[in-house]
């Protein structure tokens, strides 16, 4: 199989996903319609509310979409194309480079359908700000595909689902996808060691009218990615010495 072919098939298959359109696209799009349509013209912290709601949501989406590539890695393992994959000349890089795209193609519908949402509900935002918000989360999304790929090649397709579904709920609740964090001091000191915090607030700097992120920002997900990274490449080649 060529390097091409490979990359073609992962795209295909991305969309042919049925789990992908209701967890990363449809859900957090009935949950924001649900919450900012009913309140679209209340204001959290001085940002009207489906401004505010829809980055929460797009952190969360995107999220899901990019993680959530770890079930096709858990399925190939268990239904042998690993080693499949391991007898033709495909390189690791190539392997890996394939998996990052499907993840952030997910992610990119994602985020169009999302802005679309909020700009149904009355978003506003020029073309900088728009592209702003779009190149943060995307660079926030980094440390979760690698999760993503890690956790395919540790859990089963059977584990993998809940599990994805528990941490992208855990890191939302406690990042401030959902509303406002608590004001508790050691309670934030935490979370901004979460690259999941610094995701959400990908669209948060842009609803509030700031600049670029602070550097603890891009120093959290440089070493969450490098982290993961590192794990990931272990997990892998322990899946192809078994061969």
């Amino acid at each position: 199989m060529s390097n091409a072919t490979y990359l073609r098939s992962e795209v295909v298959r991305t969309f042919r996903n049925r789990r992908f359109f209701i967890f990363s696209l449809a859900f957090p799009l009935i949950l924001y319609f649900a919450v900012a349509g009913a309140n679209r013209h209340s204001k959290v912290e001085a940002v009207a509310l489906p401004l505010y709601f829809m980055t929460g949501m797009v952190a969360f989406g995107t999220m899901i979409a990019v993680i959530s590539s770890g079930a096709r890695i858990a399925t190939e393992r268990q239904l042998g194309w690993t080693r499949q994959l391991r007898i033709t000349p495909l390189r690791t890089r190539t392997y890996f480079e394939a998996k990052v795209l499907s993840g952030y193609l997910m992610a990119l519908a994602t985020i169009v359908l999302m802005y679309m949402a909020g700009s149904a509900l009355g978003v506003r935002l020029d073309a900088r700000q728009w592209t702003i918000m779009t190149l943060l989360l995307l660079v926030g999304l980094v440390p979760f595909t690698l999760l993503g790929i890690l956790a395919g090649h540790l859990l089963k397709p059977d584990s993998l689902g809940p599990a994805v579904g528990g941490v992208t709920t855990l890191f939302a609740l406690v990042s401030g996808a959902w509303g406002p964090l608590s004001e508790g001091r050691y309670f934030v000191d935490v979370v901004k060691c979460i690259p999941s915090y610094w995701l959400v607030q990908s669209g948060r700097v842009v609803a509030f009218g700031g600049g670029w992120p602070p550097a603890q920002a891009w120093i959290v997900i440089a070493v969450w990615a490098a982290a993961l990274a590192r794990l990931a490449v272990v997990a892998y080649r322990r899946d192809t010495a078994r061969v």
